[in-house]
């Protein structure tokens, strides 16, 4: 089974824009649903971004037009470009590709001032 590891998480200000990654430890081809999902301190886990094999995607309302999620085969990676940062998007965030796996150890994102 493909490992897939989160990174690219930090400390950034309310505005400001971060890129996160989500490796795959071999082929991700065959990974039709990839999403990237957030959890916020004391709040369950929810999906912010999804996209497909073939390039469709979907966003939470509350990400939507300030984050984007896109797919690099070649590179086994998922990303998520996320722009217009807010306080309200510090979380952690985890990669997951929909199956029974186990969640990995996600990303920290902060944005504070």
């Amino acid at each position: 089974q493909v490992q897939l590891v989160e990174s690219g998480g930090g400390l950034v200000q309310p505005g400001g824009s971060l890129r996160l990654s989500c490796a795959g430890s071999g082929s991700i081809l065959n990974l039709n649903f990839m999403g990237w999902y957030r959890q916020p301190p004391g709040n369950q886990r929810e999906l912010v971004a999804e996209i497909t094999s073939g390039g469709s995607t979907n966003y939470a309302d509350s990400v939507k037009g300030r984050f984007t999620i896109f797919r690099d085969n070649t590179k086994n990676t998922v990303y998520l470009q996320m722009n217009r940062l807010k306080p309200e998007d510090t979380a952690v965030y985890y990669c997951h590709d929909g199956s029974k796996r186990p969640w990995g150890q996600g990303t920290q994102v902060t944005v504070s001032s």
